[in-house]
């Protein structure tokens, strides 16, 4: 397995409580939790081993068997799929609409080629995501005719092979597999010739992914095209050495997507989002036809599901890490229904870079790692050492979040702000990112290294846990190591910090610098500032009372923003505490504490 681990950890974690939550699932099996799956192709037979390896050669599935008379594209069986798409979204369908995160885009004038539209939108128009959520919203004879007339749109714009967006490999695998799973909606018409191109159009696709797969833009797209190539071999007639070829590339794109915890190397939520939905619904390729997948399928699939719960709040939603939005709980919920995957959720995901303590009704979670690698990074964020903080159906402490949404109600303008080191619940110096923010969605230099240390405190009174961990991204311009310290209570309601900036190295310590320390808030909590400007008192929705104190520098108020799971930015508040303070370091302490 191709692995990069993200972080260099200084001690492992051990002796962590359980969730209330936990008791609900079923844990890993001792055997299977956290196994490395066997990465390799599946293992056939040497006859089978030729087919693959000449079909990856550009033999065409009529060499295998000369004296067959080559049949027409057709499809082999009906897949059901397990997720379920928008109803809204295939309503505004129906009503003339693409509708995502918030805006609509009347198809009509929908661009279908050139790079005209944002990054989500193009995701959305040429993937073909939309045929789930039409498929959801009302019976097929309803949803048919609005699908057909928006592929034919989109096939008079694109009616072959070529540049530009729609034909990214991400695009592309996205497309045929939607199309493979929701063939209903676009082959219900009663013309023939109408039928027949929409075969050929598959057919084409696939083929043409069978030649490029290998030029993807990320390894996730990759993903993305062996999956769609692998369905094609599963339910295009004359299927079997393409079926061959797809498994195996799969697993190894698979091998190379993932960390040894399962998180994906992107870091996002997002992207581990769309890697369970890609394996979700190839498994109900396999179901249409009456086969089993492969065994490594069912195992990465294992694998990929306890990470994504590391990043669930006390809400059920999801955090709002490398440029995600706080997705319903609702959604993640019918997600995890739909793999079968029953688990924990994995506390200390080390080297996907990010630790959980649940505490009480409480959930922390901490960025615990340098950020993605450009060549994995689609909405990098420069957030290391950041945190979030939830108390039962509140969010406390947030990040900013939604620059994957950027394109929608989010303006594409702010997407860079919002991969800052300043959108996020952490220190920057200079207003200076921890980790340089490029365009594009990409990172530059920065954070390298981050130490982690995971402790449990106990004494007489209630125990807690405790967490120190370290990056170097202010090192090379600073001389300075960023090191927090956090501690929550074992009933989750009080969260003390520090923050210290340590001199390394030779860099000149003379001079003065500024520092920020940011706690974005999550939404509608009012606010009341104590009298001696070190304390602020939150009043949240549920009528609880918490209390935020500085140790030494006093507490500004400053407006922020916070994205919803649907994209909406909702306007908030932060709290932020700044210094002047010498370049040979300085430490900084807080308090969070609930007091009704």
């Amino acid at each position: 397995m191709v692995a990069e681990a993200q972080t260099r950890a200084s001690s492992v974690s051990k002796g962590q409580s359980a969730t209330p939550t936990d008791a609900d699932l079923t844990p890993l099996e001792p055997n299977r939790a956290l196994a490395l799956a066997d990465f390799s192709p599946p293992q056939v037979s040497a006859g089978e081993r030729l087919i693959r390896l000449a079909y990856g050669l550009g033999m065409p599935p009529s060499a295998f068997n000369p004296f067959r008379k080559r049949a027409r594209p057709r499809l082999t069986a009906t897949v059901v799929s397990p997720l379920a798409g928008d109803a809204a979204s295939g309503t505004a369908l129906r009503a003339g609409h693409f509708l995502l995160h918030g805006v609509k885009l009347p198809i009509a004038d929908t661009e279908f080629t050139g790079p005209r539209l944002s990054p989500p939108f193009e995701r959305l128009v040429h993937g073909f995501g939309w045929l789930r959520d039409l498929a959801s919203c009302a019976p097929r004879p309803q949803c048919a005719p609005v699908a057909e007339r928006i592929f034919a749109a989109w096939f008079a714009a694109n009616p072959r092979p070529g540049a530009g967006p729609a034909w990214a490999v991400g695009n592309a695998g996205h497309r045929l597999l939607s199309w493979l799973v929701h063939a209903p909606l676009l082959l219900s018409s009663q013309d023939r010739k109408l039928r027949a191109r929409v075969l050929t159009t598959f057919d084409e696709t696939a083929r043409w992914l069978d030649r490029y797969v290998g030029r993807a833009e990320d390894t996730l797209a990759e993903v993305a095209g062996w999956t769609a190539i692998t369905a094609a071999g599963l339910l295009l007639s004359e299927g079997r050495a393409r079926l061959l070829y797809g498994e195996g590339g799969l697993i190894r794109a698979l091998g190379n997507l993932v960390s040894d915890d399962g998180g994906v190397l992107s870091r996002s939520p997002l992207g581990q989002i769309e890697a369970i939905e890609l394996l979700v619904e190839l498994r109900a390729c396999y179901a249409a036809v009456r086969t089993s997948p492969p065994p490594q399928l069912d195992a990465i699939l294992e694998m990929l599901v306890p990470p994504l719960l590391t990043l669930l709040h006390s809400d059920g939603g999801l955090a709002s890490w490398q440029g995600a939005g706080a997705i319903s709980a609702d959604r993640i919920e019918a997600l995890i229904k739909a793999s079968g995957v029953r688990t924990r959720p994995l506390r200390d995901a080390r080297h996907w870079g990010y630790q959980r303590v649940s505490a009480g009704k409480g959930v922390l979670q901490l960025d615990a790692a340098p950020p993605p690698l450009a060549r994995h990074a689609r909405d990098g964020c420069a957030s290391t050492l950041a945190f979030e903080f939830s108390h039962g159906s509140e969010r406390v402490i947030v990040s900013c979040g939604g620059a994957a949404f950027a394109g929608g109600l989010i303006p594409l303008r702010l997407a860079q702000g919002l991969r800052a080191t300043a959108a996020h619940s952490t220190l920057a110096i200079d207003d200076f990112n921890s980790t340089a923010v490029l365009i594009n969605g990409k990172l530059g230099p920065g954070v390298s290294e981050v130490e982690v240390d995971r402790k449990i405190l106990s004494g007489e009174g209630a125990g807690a846990t405790r967490i120190e961990a370290s990056h170097n991204g202010y090192v090379a311009r600073y001389g300075l190591t960023h090191r927090r310290i956090l501690i929550i209570r074992d009933d989750g309601s009080e969260l003390r910090g520090e923050d210290l900036l340590l001199p390394t190295g030779r860099r000149g310590k003379r001079g003065m610098i500024a520092v920020a320390l940011r706690f974005h808030l999550g939404p509608h909590i009012e606010l009341a500032q104590g009298r001696d400007g070190l304390g602020v008192t939150l009043a949240l929705p549920d009528g609880s009372l918490w209390q935020f104190r500085s140790g030494r520098d006093p507490i500004t108020l400053e407006e922020s923003i916070w994205a919803d799971g649907f994209g909406r930015p909702l306007a908030t508040r932060q709290l932020v505490v700044s210094a002047k303070i010498p370049r040979s370091g300085e430490s900084f302490s807080w308090l969070l504490k609930k007091m009704r």
